[in-house]
């Protein structure tokens, strides 16, 4: 039989049984004080609704009203997600709540923009991470699966191509998450305009435990196809069941001399379009490929987001 189709198999016996049980709830905020990535934002609401129909295993209540972030209303979830942008409107009251939320056992999750938001918060950039600090390229690049064993991306490995708009990140450690999936450098320009790293750590998934509770972070998002294609849409589902409590994940960050190297295929990439390897085309938008270097000025915040922007449309 195939690994893969017993493993899909594994799952959907897993989520049947989830769903005999009072089903999981996830707030889903795509609210935007910044750019807006509209089809993006359609297409992750319908993928994310899909997930919960199919697996039986959570619900989705989807909201662009802020106002919802309060202790009193989080008590009915199991999980926030945000694919958000710019300064959100929360109250100092709200901030602490929803950090008490995730300390004391619950999830948060997030996708591509959420780490272009809340740049005067810092505790919030704790939380997920790390802030967004430019996007170099946006092109088909090669991704390397760093974190082979974890169910969440055990079905990438050792790696893939997958067209997105790649970003960097300023505030993020390593010794803070654990690292799933990294971008290969050997497949983009380390020379292009905006580059800001200069290590050649170009982290684009992780997880974190906070407190009692679970973060997960995914960098994909620009486009549609980062949350309708494999092998994105299936570590979004394995994300939110390990959200929610319903899956166990080792969340340890594996940093320092002892961390095992990336997977990557003896041969060079896996294409899981079937398509051979070739150069990665240019970027599709040069508004999109470059970003205001003031911008991204270090830490201490305030920080102007990029997306702000009218260089972006």
């Amino acid at each position: 039989m195939n690994r893969s189709f017993t493993r899909f198999t594994t799952l959907l016996l897993l989520c049947a049984s989830l769903a005999l049980t009072a089903p999981h709830r996830i707030l889903y905020v795509t609210a935007t004080y910044g750019f807006r990535h509209n089809e993006s934002i359609d297409a992750s609401v319908s993928v994310f609704q899909q997930l919960a129909q199919q697996s039986g295993a959570f619900e989705i209540d989807h909201t662009e009203d802020v106002s919802l972030l309060t202790a009193a209303n989080l008590r009915n979830y199991d999980a926030v997600y945000f694919f958000t942008s710019g300064e959100l409107p929360l109250s100092d009251e709200q901030k602490t709540d929803l950090l008490d939320f995730v300390r004391q056992g619950k999830g948060f999750g997030a996708s591509h923009s959420a780490t272009d938001s809340n740049y005067t918060w810092p505790d919030y950039g704790d939380l997920i991470g790390g802030y967004f600090d430019g996007h170099p390229w946006v092109q088909e690049g090669s991704v390397d699966v760093e974190d082979p064993q974890s169910p969440l991306v055990a079905e990438a490995a050792p790696s893939f191509r997958f067209t997105e708009e790649f970003y960097q990140f300023r505030a993020f450690s390593r010794d803070r998450v654990r690292v799933l999936l990294t971008l290969d450098t050997h497949t983009v320009d380390l020379s292009a305009p905006d580059v800001d790293r200069t290590d050649g750590d170009f982290a684009l998934a992780w997880i974190r435990n906070y407190g009692k509770g679970r973060v997960f972070y995914s960098a994909f998002g620009h486009f549609p196809e980062s949350f309708t294609q494999e092998p994105v849409r299936g570590m979004l589902l394995q994300a939110l069941l390990w959200l929610t409590g319903q899956i166990d994940l080792d969340a340890t960050p594996r940093s320092g001399p002892s961390a095992p190297p990336p997977a990557i295929a003896p041969n060079g990439i896996r294409d899981l379009s079937g398509n051979s390897a070739a150069s990665p085309p240019a970027a599709s938008s040069p508004s999109l490929a470059t970003a205001s270097a003031a911008a991204r000025s270090s830490i201490p915040l305030p920080h102007r987001s990029p997306y702000a922007s009218p260089a972006h449309t």
